[in-house]
């Protein structure tokens, strides 16, 4: 039906579609919102567990500590590729799962630095990203055109840190940080505008489920490596 001038009930008719996925929208995100949120309390409370309690200083050294490292690496691949064959419920357990493993991976973090730093660094980094989250979420610019280069810092990040557990260069980890920063500040913006196309007004219950937990471990790892960063960078360590 076309709108025409002085006809208030076809241009009612004509904005309701758009308000109802506007409002599914919202809702959309407001889940992988709540999905990230959570597995950050989750990955908090592990590690702090983890650190008091000994449980961390008891694995480092064995094969279980590298177990636990690497253990969320091969779950985020699980959930990249096998998602779509997953349920719903297997893909959220999958999510805690590799939360609470982040968390005891994590647990170190505690033990080195002051808990007054850990807040404060927390509270910047969720400063940053909020604001990041909802430039990525508003702007009209198409931020894909700045993807490839984000991943192209984020493998050679990648690559960098693997070479200096070797050489354990302190130059070259600050300049790891300040890179790190810069990319997954950035990756932050364009995730959360890539998640935000991902809606579909028509997505059933079970397919939008999983879109929400895969749009909320993009959030959270975009985080949690904000966050690890600027403990470099801002961190007070213990004496």
């Amino acid at each position: 039906m076309a709108y025409e001038p002085g006809n208030r009930w076809t241009a009612r008719e004509a904005a309701i579609p758009q308000i109802g996925i506007d409002v599914g929208l919202r809702q959309y995100m407001l889940r992988i919102y709540n999905y990230m949120a959570g597995g950050l309390a989750l990955t908090g409370a592990v590690a702090y567990f983890a650190a008091t309690s000994g449980l961390y200083q008891a694995i480092v050294g064995s094969i279980l500590f590298w177990v636990v490292l690497f253990a969320p690496l091969g779950l985020v691949m699980l959930l990249s590729f096998r998602l779509q064959s997953m349920s719903l419920g297997a893909a959220q357990l999958t999510f805690w799962t590799y939360a609470a493993l982040m968390g005891l991976s994590l647990a170190g973090v505690f033990l080195v630095f002051t808990g007054a730093s850990i807040a404060r660094v927390f509270f910047i980094t969720a400063g940053t990203f909020a604001a990041m989250s909802l430039y990525g979420y508003t702007t009209r610019s198409d931020l894909s055109r700045f993807g490839s280069f984000l991943f192209m810092g984020l493998i050679g990040i990648i690559i960098a840190g693997l070479v200096n557990m070797f050489i354990a260069s302190s130059a070259l980890q600050f300049a790891l940080s300040v890179a790190g920063v810069v990319v997954f500040t950035g990756l932050t913006a364009w995730d959360t505008q890539s998640i935000k196309e991902m809606y579909v007004e028509g997505d059933g219950t079970a397919v939008a489920g999983k879109k929400a937990v895969l749009g909320a471990l993009r959030l959270y790892l975009d985080f949690i490596n904000l966050f690890i960063m600027l403990m470099q960078l801002l961190g007070t360590r213990r004496d």
